[in-house]
This record gives structure tokens, sequence and C-alpha cells, in this order.
């Protein structure tokens, strides 16, 4: 697997220029002096040159475990690992510069593992490429079974990812597929899982595996039958869902279609086809008749004055009785409140809750709000979570904010948090730490400033996540006292005027 002469090396696996790169830096060959190449690979047949496959070590010195006789290395585990996950990165010089990230380390030069380095910056995005890559390779590959006749493999799948990740990705599917046998091939390699042991060799196909699986029709029919027009966001699919992925997806040939059947009126009676296809006498319509009445859709409801309608689900406005006396004004939406439509109930919602109970307030009787009413957020995988909002986006909701606070005409507005604070005083330079403990006056009401609760559960040191939840207790207590007095003034007022009258 390993070949060296003079100065010329080839490789084909993480594990061989590992082994190749501590006899180099034992014989002191500097990187400009080492020419690196990849072992090439021709296609064999489906079961031909499989090896064991292992999990890429991640241990600096292993070379009595494997029987070769080469020198120790010792580096930290956390290089080594990105060192494994950079060396899937497709690249000319791959192994070279991995070998000059080496060779930098062992001469003393630790700033290589730091993204402020040249080389570490470029280390760490290679790293990165891979893990997504994997990540994508996970989620998007797709099985077909064979017949039982056929014998093993009983799975197989064939993707094309950009990287080299299959060793990776293969070991997650070996522990997720129990005992069911599987082959996956790729462009570039093959593995293969018997059940007990996982296989790799080369590329054993160029194409897609020609598979007859009866039930890839059940699987296209549930695909289709969850599919909710009214929730189609198509950027936000390509988004989760590179376009270049569908081609080896069996799913992917119904997306043109329903995308088409949306944007001709599935979208705006929110259901498909299938649904109206019932037994008994058929009433052809077209979209709009068919279209149940809704309300009248309000204007925050149809709001775009900034962009983020666009990735949202819902516009969330406040919630609670016209007589409140208090008003808390949060953020924006998180995740949960972007699908539910209701503000403060997700786990921020949770904080809020038990804060609120140990002020003695009660929920049902304040009002409570955003500063933003759109979801801002960003794609982790399969989550979305939370962006904190740009000052053009606050500056485009306080015209929402502005008239809620007329309408409600709270005595009482609890500030949860910077964004919160900044919309309600109109200043982009307030902060939260100036204000916290103090009370603003502004308009006919006081503006009590304290932390919002997703800052509770964001703090990792317990005693500091004690101190910020105690600090909006005080803050909410402080609410609830301005509050009672306000009430106990209008009321000897009104006394007052009552005695005077008599």
């Amino acid at each position: 697997m390993t070949s060296l002469t003079r100065q010329t090396v080839a490789v084909d696996s993480f594990e061989a220029w590992r082994d190749a790169a501590r006899l180099l830096i034992a014989q002191g060959l500097p990187p400009h002096e080492v020419q690196w190449q990849s072992a090439s690979r021709d296609v064999a047949d489906l079961f031909e040159g499989l090896l064991p496959l292992a999990a890429p070590t991640m241990r600096s010195s292993d070379a009595k475990e494997t029987g070769s006789q080469v020198p120790s290395l010792r580096m930290p585990r956390a290089l080594m690992e990105l060192l494994a996950e950079a060396a899937c990165f497709r690249a000319d010089d791959r192994w070279a510069f991995l070998y000059r990230v080496v060779w930098r380390w062992h001469h003393g030069e630790r700033a290589v593992m730091s993204a402020a380095d040249e080389d570490g910056r470029r280390l760490h995005a290679m790293a990165k490429t891979v893990h997504r890559e994997a990540h994508k390779m996970n989620a998007f590959l797709r099985f077909r079974e064979r017949a039982i006749e056929l014998g093993a493999p009983r799975f197989v799948a064939w993707f094309e990812p950009m990287h080299d990740v299959l060793p990776r990705v293969s070991v997650h599917f070996a522990r997720r597929m129990g005992k069911a046998s599987w082959l996956i091939a790729t462009p570039q390699a093959t593995a293969v899982w018997d059940g007990q042991t996982l296989l790799q060799g080369p590329p054993s196909a160029t194409g897609p595996l020609e598979v007859e699986d009866e039930g890839e029709q059940l699987w296209l029919a549930y695909y289709r039958s969850t599919f909710n027009p009214a929730r189609l966001n198509t950027q936000a699919m390509e988004l989760h869902m590179p376009v270049r992925y569908w081609k080896n997806m069996p799913e992917a040939t119904l997306i043109p279609d329903l995308i088409s059947r949306a944007a001709a009126g599935a979208q705006r009676i929110a259901q498909t086809e299938s649904v109206g296809a019932r037994r008994g006498v058929q009433i052809r319509v077209t979209a709009d008749a068919a279209q149940p009445e809704r309300a009248t859709t309000s204007a925050l409801q149809a709001c775009q004055r900034c962009t983020l309608w666009c990735h949202a689900t819902q516009v969330v406005p406040g919630i609670g009785p016209r007589d409140a006396r208090i008003m808390l004004v949060g953020e924006q939406p998180g995740d949960q409140e972007d699908l539910a439509g209701v503000p403060f109930v997700g786990p921020a919602g949770q904080i809020l809750d038990q804060a609120l109970q140990k002020a003695g307030i009660d929920r049902k009787q304040i009002y409570i709000t955003n500063a933003v009413k759109h979801f801002k957020w960003e794609p982790r995988g399969k989550r979305r979570l939370h962006k904190t909002p740009a000052q053009l986006e606050i500056e485009a909701c306080m015209v929402w904010l502005d008239q809620e606070i007329e309408q409600q005409q709270p005595d009482i507005i609890v500030a949860l948090g910077s964004t919160a604070l900044k919309s309600l005083l109109k200043s982009p330079k307030a902060t939260l730490t100036q204000m916290l403990g103090k009370e603003i006056r502004q308009r006919s009401c006081v503006i009590v400033p304290t932390y919002h609760p997703s800052f509770v559960l964001r703090v990792t040191d317990e005693h500091q996540q004690r101190a910020a939840f105690e600090e909006m207790v005080r803050a909410l207590s402080r609410a609830r006292v301005l509050a009672a007095c306000k009430d106990n003034a209008e009321l000897e007022l009104k006394k007052q005027m009552e005695s005077d009258t008599a």
C-alpha cells in the first residue's frame, strides 16, 4: 500500500499516509523534499479486492498493534482527529499539505492548529467540509432492497460524495443496519457489511445499481402523502437538500411535479389532490372556488417590511388580555413559537413561566409579545437555530410594537433582553448591562429591563445561571409592585374626587 522511492510516496488511505509520514519525519525530510501521490484504484468486480475496514485510529502511536516498524510521533488527539477528517477532503495536494502540518507541529510550531494560522485555517475548513459532506451522505443515501433469493447483500445503494467520506459513513450504517447485509458503491470506492465485518475496496460500479425494489413504491406513496403544499418553501428545501443529491434519490422524481401542483393551486387550499378523490358525486371546481373562506388577513400577517417573512412559517403576534397592566417584550419567536404562532411556548417560555410564578404574576393576566414578529434562523443540520435580528429588522418591526403599546396602554413594560430594550427606546446604542436594575420612564409607562429567558439557558456556569434567573425574578417582582402602586394611587385619587364631589 505504501511505496517509497527516494522522496516519492504513494498512499491510498489515511493510515498509509500516517505511517509514511512517521518514517519521513524520522528521516528528517522536510515537506519540499517529498513528493506525494495518490495510489490509483481500478474498477473491480462486486466483491473483488475487499479488505477489512477499521475506523481511522486517533492515537498518535500504535506501531506495536499494527506490526509496522514505524517510529513514534506524539501529537494531541485533537490534531489527529483534524488530520483524519481533513484527509477525506479531495485535493491534489492533500497528502503534501497534511505532511506540512505535521512537520510544523513536530518542529514546535503549535500555531498550526489555530484557525488564525494560514495552514490551520485551511485544515479546519477541510475538516468542516468533510464533516458536512458526511452528514449529507447519512441523510440522502437511499438503499434499495434486493430479493431474498439473490442472497447477500440484501440492500444496495449508490452515492456520489464530493469527498472521500465513505469509510466514515459506512461505520454509521453498520451500526444502524444491525445484521442486515448491505453494499454502498461510489465512483471512488465500495463498502460492504455482511452483518459482522465491514469491508472496503476499489469501486465496483460506475453508476446507480439496477435493483427491482418492491418497497420503493410504498416509500414514494408515503412521501407524496406527507407533502404539505401549504408549507412549501423551495429555497429552504434546496438549502437543506441541495439539488445535486436529487438524481440518486427516488423521491426526487416526485418533487418537480409536487412543486408545480402547489404553485398551480394546491398550495392555496393546503391539501393534495388526493383529498378530493373520494367516492360519490365529484364536483369539479377551480382552485379559486375551492379555497375555503378565511378571516381577513391583517396587515401584520401580510407584513413584508423586511426579508424575515421569506423563511418563517408565520408571523407571531402578541397575546394577552386587552386590559393587562403589565406587558412583556421579548426579542423574537423561536423555532417552536414559529410553528405554534404563539410567543414563549418553547424552552425559553418554560424559564419565563418559572420566573413569573416565583414573582407572583399570573401569565394569563399579562400581555406578552416580541420586538420582532418573525423567526430569524440559520440551518444547523436538521435544526433551525436562532439568529439575532439585525438593527434594520428591529426597526422594521417597531411600527407593530408601537401599535401594540398604543392599543394595550400598559403601565409597566418589562424589556426581556437587549433587542427588546433597543426597540422600546428606539436606540441601537442601548445596552442591557447599563440598564439592569433601573426603571426608565417613557410615555405614560415605566420600562423595567432584565435578561431574556434564553440567556439563562445559554449560560453554562451554574452560579451565573442562577444569578441571571434571580435578576429576572427581581425585575418581574418590581413590575408587579409598580403596577400595584399605580392601581392604589388611582384608587386613592378616585376616592378623593368622589369625596370632593360629595
